[in-house]
């Protein structure tokens, strides 16, 4: 055993829509909060087919070995940072 766990989180949204931008949202949230956080693996899936995942963000490698963290079907170039929170 790797010593790791994975928290299993079921929160329900109306649509596959909204359920990625709670998703998004979630992970960034968190991924201040721990450095542990892998806002990359997040999926959201419908209730009765939990084994039909959605990718929620990217996360395409990027040069230099970052991922990219905007949503899967962003229209910008991939990037590091979303450009939403850059803006401080």
């Amino acid at each position: 055993m790797s010593g790791r766990w994975v928290i299993h989180l079921p929160i329900t949204a109306p649509d596959l829509l909204r359920a990625r931008i709670f998703a998004r949202t979630a992970a960034r949230v968190l991924a201040r909060l721990s450095a542990r956080v892998e806002p990359g693996g997040v999926t959201v899936s419908a209730e009765d087919q939990q084994g039909v995942r959605h990718w929620v963000f990217c996360d395409r490698l990027l040069p230099g070995g970052a991922r990219c963290a905007l949503p899967i079907d962003h229209t910008a170039p991939c990037s590091r940072r979303a450009p939403w929170l850059s803006r401080r």
